[in-house]
């Protein structure tokens, strides 16, 4: 049967699946985990335990714990859409987001962790002045978590919408609402060792549901990739795409023009920096007890992400070719209903259960792990070293910690509701464009240069958080956005008469990464270092080099 034939004989994507046995399969999937964490809960008791799950995890546990952290709703759900709609140009998410792991392998992994303790911000304030630099790395650290939280708490609203046939924004509000009650579950009751068991089951089910998503999509086109990829012409020309051979190849979504291809430089110049400034991310490093397994974790996660990239390219192009674009587009999810709704043209109901089960994992193990970071980062950097300036008991540290997660639920929740219907691949990528210009700069400045001093350190990091607030906040993705291909309002704010953006690129990466860059090392030659600079210096080359001390790592 062609492409056409099976999408004219598919049901509406407006009523897929059945909702009962869709929250059935969730339930189940939260009571398990649940389970799990509260398992987890009796071996946490202090602050190693909960911020670093003991450092008691080995490379090939914590590669699936950084794959499980790392394939967000973004990957699963954003990319697979971007395919579908834009063919080759939403590959390219893909492209950026695992070349990106090479940077943090070669450069952050092991490094930091012999360096730091339990933040990123242990390592940029090792050596030079602890309450200002920490107080700066756990800003820009809340920042790319709250951006990366709005993308999550996105993508699960539309995905239960999908699933549960609400139409209406009221009903995703609540389906973001209870996302982030079972989100602060999971952080104060597991912390860290809860969190990444729950990371680790999340993995296997995700890359296992995309093979198996994969080999049938193939197998209903003989097994042959060129035949899903012409499928995926053929729906789009029986849908009315002006050119549908535009699927195939680039300048679908990014064009031709120079003003889109900056913006595509600038997009990839972000996801590729972006992963090794990422503080959910690179906190991951910190649960394995030595640089080795650092440097493990990430080989590992290096090939599960890299072969889940990989199947996206036939899960997103199946897509196209089964469901189409139109019903993708039309679906309460719309770009990020594509997954889901190639499950229930695949294998009915049942799949469409399973997958969107794995889906709503993904989605909640991932915020469990940026809240636990945006937690730990105010607790440990901003109220035990800053306020309280390192007199605060591991118990008092740990209390606040639990308060935090609470709020930060709470503004991850409000910020989700206010980004429904944002293609959640695009919305990470602004986290990306944070940390690579906010995080990153600093980092390879502490780890890399001995001259490097304070000023260096502030003037990088609040220098490239705020160029990249300001930038976005006045881009198209805030106001005034069209999409190209269905000429529909996807700013945040929908309302086509409102636009007050004058900065022209969707993604600030081009421009604010080397301008963090830049700044850091303006700050570093116009000031003077601290007294004992050269001693703390060689002292935190040794450790970042052999791993010696590197559970005392914070200095006061």
């Amino acid at each position: 049967m062609s492409a056409a034939a099976v999408l004219a004989s598919a049901p509406s994507t407006l009523d897929v699946g059945s909702p009962v046995l869709n929250i059935a399969i969730f339930v189940v999937f939260v009571v398990v985990t649940l389970a799990i964490v509260l398992r987890a809960s009796r071996s946490t008791r202090t602050a190693a335990d909960y911020y670093a799950g003991g450092r008691s995890f080995t490379g090939p546990q914590n590669g699936f714990a950084i794959a499980g952290d790392y394939l967000s709703a973004a990957s699963f759900l954003g990319i697979a859409g971007a395919i579908a709609v834009y063919g080759y140009d939403g590959f390219l998410y893909s492209i950026g987001f695992l070349v990106a792991w090479l940077v943090a392998l070669l450069l952050v992994a092991e490094l930091l962790r012999n360096t730091g303790r339990f933040t990123m911000a242990d390592v940029l304030s090792f050596r030079l002045r602890q309450r200002p630099v920490r107080m700066a790395a756990a800003l820009a650290t809340l920042a790319v978590c709250f951006f990366y939280l709005i993308a999550q708490m996105s993508g699960a609203g539309g995905l239960v919408a999908l699933l549960l046939g609400i139409e209406g924004q009221a009903g995703q509000y609540v389906v973001v609402a209870v996302v982030g009650v079972i989100m602060i579950a999971y952080v104060l009751i597991g912390g860290m060792k809860g969190t990444t068991y729950v990371q680790m089951v999340k993995a296997v089910l995700l890359i296992a549901g995309a093979v198996v998503m994969t080999v049938w999509v193939l197998a209903r086109y003989g097994f042959s990739l060129t035949a899903v990829l012409q499928g995926a012409v053929d729906t789009s020309a029986a849908q009315g795409l002006a050119d549908p051979e535009a699927l195939l190849g680039p300048g679908l979504r990014y064009g031709s023009s120079a003003l889109t291809l900056l913006d595509f430089g600038s997009l990839s110049l972000a996801l590729v920096l972006g992963t090794a400034g990422l503080p959910h991310v690179l906190m991951r490093f910190y649960t394995v007890p030595s640089g080795k397994e650092a440097r493990r974790s990430v080989v590992w996660a290096i090939w599960l992400i890299g072969i889940f990239y990989l199947l996206t390219l036939v899960l997103g192009y199946g897509a196209a070719a089964l469901v189409g674009r139109e019903d993708i587009l039309s679906a309460p999810g719309g770009v990020n209903s594509a997954a889901p709704l190639l499950a229930f043209q695949l294998g009915g109901t049942v799949l469409l259960g399973l997958i969107a089960a794995v889906a709503f994992a993904t989605i909640l193990a991932v915020v469990a792990g940026l809240a636990i970071t945006a937690a730990t980062s105010f607790a440990h950097d901003v109220y035990a070293s800053v306020l309280k300036n390192g007199t605060v008991s591991p118990d008092g540290e740990l209390k606040v910690a639990r308060r935090t997660v609470v709020v930060i639920g709470v503004v991850a929740i409000l910020g989700g509701m206010a980004a429904i219907g944002q293609n959640v691949a695009f919305l990470v990528a602004l986290a990306f464009a944070v940390a690579a210009s906010a995080n990153l700069p600093t980092i390879l400045y502490s780890l890399f240069w001995r001259r490097f001093t304070t000023r260096g350190a502030l003037w990088s990091m609040y220098g490239g958080l705020v160029s990249t607030i300001v930038l976005i906040v006045f881009s198209p993705v805030v106001s005034g956005r069209v999409d190209p291909v269905t000429g529909a309002s996807t700013s945040m704010i929908k309302d086509t008469g409102v636009d007050f953006s004058w900065f022209p690129l969707e993604n600030p990466g081009i421009v604010t990464i080397p301008l963090a860059f830049l700044l850091g090392w303006l700050g570093t030659v116009t000031s003077r270092p601290e007294a004992d600079h050269d001693a703390k210096a060689a002292q935190m080359e040794v450790r970042a080099f052999t791993g010696a001390g590197s559970e005392k790592a914070v200095q006061h």
